[in-house]
């Protein structure tokens, strides 16, 4: 769950993170109000879950109330790479002297947290470090031990930051760190991390995810999910208890697992389709299941043509047929269905389907022919 600017400040307040004072707003009397308890000058910030915002237009200076007010109108409700804004961050203006970039992000390769940091902060850290590598300084954590002090101390060193903020800088990388460890997160991003004229190290911005599958253990954080933040589909997804994902294609799909899923993307874009949606039946095949699954996939306006694929381990595939069959019985579909059934009782799966012969239901042998009649429905 990707967290908002001003969420993320919170848990860094509630780590020890040093932050500017702010206040968020849903309107432009209260970014008004909050702007005068502040005192200016502040800065208004868009509330998206995107980067750019300063290059878009949503951060902007404000000097006095007349400025405030203009702000805030203007970024409220503006469109920030397909983000529209519906919450504003009113924070204190800080005195910048240095900016750098620090993160705590899981790298699934070492299967390791790692600490980053460069002492190229702001808006372009993503070009710096695909020009000048060297510029981003990288070390592996050992989550059984830490981040200890002469680590963080290390890599603001190996950084070449300025000597006089070494010391404090390692200090924000473990506070950084243990926020990463103990809300659960996958990634803690702070860009620009800065120094201000008095050499205090300050978070600027904060941008974190959480694990999804950790916030049980933190109630505090699964209050800040924003449904707005994500499409209609995926939000209807979760109150039926179905896996869905959200993509830009044409052709919908179903399948029963992630693995045989992520594998049917794949197929879909080799045989020159575009997957409108990663949709995870789970192990089971049972009629209310489909017919959920089916009533959020034919949702999307963009789907011209739905894939299951099928592969009977557990589940056996006449037990999915009937599903299916139960499925579209309780519904109407008007999109073409292609069908794959392989795996235990496939044969009795694809008979009982065949016999059945719903006329926008196609049975194909392999998952290749069905990704190809699917595209070439879909087209």
């Amino acid at each position: 769950m990707d967290l908002l600017e001003y969420q993320g400040k919170q848990l860094f307040q509630k780590h020890g993170v040093p932050v500017p004072d702010g206040r968020p707003a849903t309107s432009v009397p209260e970014a008004v109000e909050a702007a005068e308890e502040l005192g200016y000058p502040v800065v208004i910030k868009a509330q998206v879950q995107i980067g750019g915002r300063g290059k878009a237009g949503g951060i902007k200076l404000a000097k006095d109330r007349a400025e405030a007010e203009e702000n805030a109108t203007a970024i409220l409700g503006m469109d920030i790479r397909g983000f529209t804004v519906h919450e504003l961050y009113v924070e204190k203006a800080s005195e910048i002297d240095e900016e750098y970039y620090a993160a705590i992000v899981f790298d699934r390769a070492a299967k390791k947290p790692m600490a980053m940091l460069s002492k190229m902060g702001g808006m372009d850290v993503e070009e710096v470090a695909e020009t000048d590598p060297e510029a981003m300084r990288m070390l592996h954590v050992d989550p059984l031990l830490g981040l200890q002090d002469f680590q963080g101390r290390r890599l603001a060193f190996e950084s070449g930051i300025a000597e006089d903020v070494i010391r404090p800088v390692g200090a924000m990388l473990a506070k950084l760190y243990d926020v990463f460890v103990r809300e659960d997160a996958t990634l803690v991003e702070v860009n620009p991390l800065l120094i201000t004229k008095s050499r205090e190290v300050v978070a600027l911005d904060a941008k974190v995810t959480v694990d999804d599958n950790a916030l049980f253990r933190h109630p505090d954080v699964a209050e800040m999910r924003d449904p707005e933040a994500y499409p209609p589909e995926e939000r209807a997804a979760r109150e039926k208890g179905v896996t869905y994902v959200k993509l830009d294609g044409e052709v919908g799909i179903l399948g029963n697992g992630a693995g045989l899923v992520m594998s049917t993307l794949d197929v879909i874009v080799l045989v020159g389709g575009s997957p409108a949606n990663f949709c995870d039946l789970g192990g089971g095949g049972d009629a209310q299941g489909v017919v959920d699954a089916l009533e959020i996939i034919t949702g999307d306006p963009q789907v011209k043509s739905i894939l299951f694929n099928i592969f009977g381990g557990i589940t056996r595939c006449d037990e999915v047929a009937r599903g299916i069959l139960q499925a579209l019985g309780k519904m109407q579909i008007p999109h073409p269905i292609v069908v794959r059934l392989d795996g235990t009782n496939a044969e009795e799966g694809r008979r009982l389907l065949e016999e059945a012969a719903p006329p926008n239901l196609h049975v194909e042998p392999t998952m290749l022919d069905a990704a190809r009649r699917a595209v070439e429905l879909a087209a």
